[in-house]
């Protein structure tokens, strides 16, 4: 069904902001002590025997008195299985197949298919109508984390212990009415276990997880959404985006097209229509903005991570469908100003002050706030466990995920994230190898071409090593950026060309063999207004955004149209490094810009009045 194949298992990020992220997960991933993070999963089954008091148990969400604990430990097995296909890192495996040979061991003590962290009858008791808090929520990262563990760290345990729970719910649902299961919907998340249900499909094509997949649809949403209806305004979130993911997966498998519509109707009521703040996002409180209506909305519940996260996933639905560049935008704006500002944070070494000697940190910020006088709150690596610490592992091992995209004798560059990808086109092998152009130097020459140096570059520059095992035809297209200010301009073994414009793309057909490309993109400032208040506005350089370093909303004096006349570049130049700083000019009480995603625990504001001198 898709249109484009993403290029995931054949990807490997190189040296860049995202490789530095991935790092940081992989090491909080093997902090973590598999004593703690089964702890749960233990006491259900039985086999904690004498509480084991050198055992301290997770706080938070993962305590042992959370109704959702034991959650955490699915996004875990999600994100180590992905970096240990990227990586292949033994210490990282042998500690994930290890927390699968133990859920295995619970599940056969518990004798029934039951897997899970949580009794089997919290689940029995929201069927009879009673309230508890998400077990369908628990057990569908559970088994995402098994399911991943088959698809990316081949361990074909986890899907058989998968394929058991299978069994469990096709049992507790076979009496379940559309009312009741409605019902159990209205009263807690049910996570994405349509989705699952479909993936589990796909390998197995047994026609009881088809029928899961039925089970778990929830038509009280997709009809009206279906109608163009908004059901979104005010709704919680994160519990309807999985439930899309639901309905873009069934399609793949069964490519029933009643499942894309209610996907595309979506997005569009929930995006292209509702307008977004200038970080790429649309929600506070964790519901929907009304439509093109954020003011009210600015505070400090903006935009919550586990959101930017499901909704950079929708978009990848959507983009490998369509090809349609405004989608891979989406994800770009939200992997900058929200993957990237809302987790692993660390403070430089000389953040510190020199106390204490290790620099302080935070996994994930929930929400990014966006109101004036702003400031992030971290949540902690053992005493939290937020729904949005699982999406942060998860998201910040899938960032090569989104960058190649592949159909028949065409290669897409989606995203502009230094890495490197081995594939295979017209029966040829061919790698590609992605970097940033070094602009720590005097002057770049390019063909005829100089590009002067000695101060902040108002372009980004990116390079493309070619290499094919014999000489082959094909199309590499690269998407040319919403943030542009001018035209992309391209060199190909150092000699300027042409390229088609192709509904967002630069796109090069011809023979390759061993060939460089590199690529610059005019970019500057631009002035991102709220929707409903178009003179009150947010800066960004590139896709990236920016935020004042002040803790009120002060009026500026300039011109919307031309920001660099009251924006300028400050403290630009760091050793070989330019800095992205920046400084208003020419008002009563200038301040610093900086990106919001390397903002720690300074107390920032995003959007500024801005009025005629």
């Amino acid at each position: 069904m898709a249109k484009l194949e993403a290029q995931i298992k054949q990807t490997k990020l190189l040296n860049s902001r995202a490789l530095v992220q991935r790092e940081r997960d992989t090491q909080y991933l093997m902090e973590l002590k598999v004593e703690n993070l089964l702890f749960s999963h233990y006491a259900e089954a039985g086999l904690n025997g004498l509480l084991n008091y050198t055992v301290t148990a997770h706080g938070g969400w993962d305590s042992p008195t959370s109704q959702v604990r034991g959650m955490f430990v699915g996004h875990w097995l999600s994100a180590a299985a992905r970096i240990v296909n990227e990586t292949g890192n033994m210490q990282l495996k042998a500690k994930a197949d290890f927390i699968i040979s133990e859920i295995a061991r619970c599940q056969e003590q518990n004798g029934n298919g039951w897997a899970f962290p949580i009794p089997e009858k919290y689940l029995y008791s929201i069927k009879a109508g009673k309230n508890f808090w998400a077990p369908h929520y628990v057990c569908h990262k559970n088994m995402m984390g098994l399911m991943d563990m088959y698809l990316y760290a081949d361990n074909h345990q986890a899907l058989e212990i998968l394929k058991q729970c299978a069994g469990w719910f096709y049992r507790f649902t076979n009496d379940v009415t559309r009312e009741n299961m409605t019902n159990m919907m209205n009263i807690q998340e049910t996570g994405g276990l349509m989705e699952l249900w479909a993936d589990l499909y796909a390998i197995t094509n047994d026609p009881k997880h088809l029928e899961l997949v039925r089970r778990y649809e929830r038509p009280s949403s997709y009809e009206p959404l279906l109608k163009g209806e908004d059901i979104l305004t005010n709704v919680h979130a994160n519990t309807t985006i999985p439930e899309i993911h639901g309905c873009a997966r069934a399609y793949e498998v069964t490519g029933e097209e009643r499942y894309r519509k209610v996907v595309e109707n979506y997005w569009d009521l929930a995006v292209t229509q509702r307008g977004a703040y200038a970080s790429g996002g649309q929600t506070c409180g964790e519901v929907w903005t009304p439509m093109r209506s954020q003011v009210a909305r600015l505070g400090e519940s903006n935009q919550e991570h586990c959101v930017v996260y499901n909704m950079i996933r929708l978009a990848d639905y959507l983009y490998r469908w369509t090809g349609d560049a405004i989608y891979a935008d989406y994800i770009e704006m939200n992997i900058y100003n929200g993957l990237f500002a809302q987790g692993f944070w660390q403070a430089r070494g000389r953040d510190t002050y020199c106390e204490p000697l290790v620099p302080e940190t935070g996994v994930v910020s929930y929400y990014l706030p966006l109101d004036a006088g702003s400031f992030k709150k971290w949540g902690s690596k053992t005493q939290d466990f937020w729904c949005c610490h699982g999406t942060a592992v998860q998201a910040n091992a899938k960032y090569r995920e989104y960058i190649y995209y592949k159909e028949k004798d065409q290669i897409t560059v989606a995203q502009y994230l230094p890495s490197s990808i081995e594939t295979e086109v017209g029966g040829a092998s061919v790698s590609v190898e992605q970097t940033a152009v070094d602009l720590g130097q005097k002057t770049l020459h390019l063909g005829d071409d100089i590009y002067p140096l000695t101060a902040k570059p108002d372009f980004a520059a990116f390079r493309f090593e070619i290499k094919a095992s014999e000489k082959t035809s094909f199309t590499i297209k690269f998407r040319l950026p919403w943030w542009l200010k001018g035209e992309a301009v391209c060199y190909i073994d150092n000699e300027k060309v042409s390229y088609e414009k192709d509904n967002g793309y630069a796109s090069i057909a011809r023979e390759w063999k061993d060939n460089s490309i590199t690529f610059i993109f005019p970019k500057g400032i631009i002035c991102f207004p709220l929707p409903d208040q178009t003179d009150t506005v947010a800066f960004l350089d590139g896709p990236v955004l920016l935020a004042g370093l002040v803790g009120d909303q002060r009026i500026l004096y300039g011109d919307i149209n031309k920001p660099e006349t009251f924006i300028s570049s400050q403290s630009e130049r760091e050793w070989n490094t330019w800095l992205n700083i920046y400084q208003t000019v020419g008002q009563e009480h200038n301040f610093r810009l900086v990106p919001i995603n390397e903002i720690g625990k300074e107390i920032y504001t995003v959007y500024f009045p801005v009025r005629a001198k």
